[in-house]
């Protein structure tokens, strides 16, 4: 049985600028998996059908839904934080 065990970055408090970064790399999260899902056939739908190859969520990252938006986010905060708890620093 797998039981994931994700690095803690409960304790990263990340400055105010890397915060502000979250979205963009949220978006573009958002666009290379878009990127992805097209190569491999899908096409925007109203409804998700994995037989039809069908999503909602190929729009742009602004049309998506508050919760599509959170999921994108929490990868990139997560990952933000992920870095900094391996000791590398950021920046600009």
């Amino acid at each position: 049985m797998y039981t994931p065990t994700p690095i803690d970055t409960s304790k990263i408090v990340l400055p105010e600028d890397l915060l502000q970064l979250t979205e963009q790399i949220a978006e573009n999260v958002h666009d290379v998996w878009a990127v992805g899902r097209i190569q491999a056939g899908w096409q925007y739908g109203k409804e998700r059908n994995d037989v039809e190859k069908t999503t909602p969520c190929l729009v742009p990252y602004a049309d998506l839904t508050e919760a599509e938006k959170a999921f994108d986010r929490n990868t990139a905060l997560e990952t933000l934080k992920l870095i900094v708890a391996l000791g590398y620093k950021i920046e600009k």
